[in-house]
């Protein structure tokens, strides 16, 4: 019961829905850091169970050890009040050797139950170190597991924040597109170009009135040789008057 009270842990973390904590979760990082101090504590439990379960076994052995000492010490005892008792019987002390004689069976008995204690203590501290064997080895899963989450955890928070980069070096990039119509640089080369229209504009006005200016000046001396050559006739229409 207590191996499956205490591996119990581990089930119950591998069948935990993790993908869909941390799809609704607001914070993805601080869920996974959330589930590794979970972890973390449930080591710890784990931890201090085993501890308990490993004392208890320490406690049994030290019982059986004492059993064991304890039947060999009867043993002796009744040993040697039965060489005691065959030593007055020898020497004639029926009474004393009786006596001694008693005194080896109560020792006998003594080692018996002794030796009944330890003998019943063994199987059970035979598992118990079963027991505690697998609990070590699942401690040290978790333990394992725990350092995967935190190596995942990482992982995975440098990847998000290489995302959340990339995407705002994405928005960046189409912010300053020149070919989007509707972006700011395109909407202000516009305005550059109706300023350079307004000005060639300017340019061909300015240049158109001063062709007319020069056409003035054109027509203007055009008309004064006109009238000088009128002149100049009317000056030798004269003179031919004055000859004849």
């Amino acid at each position: 019961m207590e191996k499956q009270s205490v591996l119990g842990r581990i089930t119950q973390m591998a069948k935990a829905n993790i993908h869909a904590m941390l799809d609704s979760a607001e914070d993805p990082q601080k869920m996974l850091d959330q589930l590794i101090r979970d972890y973390t504590s449930n080591i710890a439990d784990a931890e201090s169970a085993i501890a308990q379960t490993i004392g208890n076994l320490r406690l049994a052995e030290d019982d059986y050890r004492d059993d064991l000492e304890e039947s060999r010490t009867w043993g002796n005892k009744a040993l040697a009040a039965s060489n005691k008792a065959e030593e007055l019987r020898n020497s004639g002390d029926t009474a004393g050797a009786e006596k001694f004689d008693n005194l080896a069976r109560v020792a006998i008995e003594r080692q018996m139950d002794a030796e009944s204690s330890a003998k019943t203590a063994e199987p059970a501290i035979t598992s118990q170190n079963e027991v505690v064997d697998k609990l070590k080895q699942g401690l040290e899963m978790m333990k394992q597991k725990r350092q995967e989450l935190v190596s995942r955890r990482d992982q995975l928070v440098a990847r998000s924040k290489a995302a959340q980069a990339q995407s705002q070096v994405q928005n960046a990039v189409k912010s300053i597109n020149i070919l989007d119509p509707t972006s700011e640089i395109s909407r202000f080369e516009e305005k550059i170009r109706r300023e350079e229209a307004r000005v060639r504009g300017q340019e061909e006005l300015a240049a158109s009135t001063l062709d007319s200016q020069f056409e003035e000046l054109e027509d203007l001396g055009q008309q004064t040789e006109v009238e000088a050559r009128l002149a100049a006739l009317k000056a030798g229409q004269q003179q031919k008057e004055l000859g004849s």
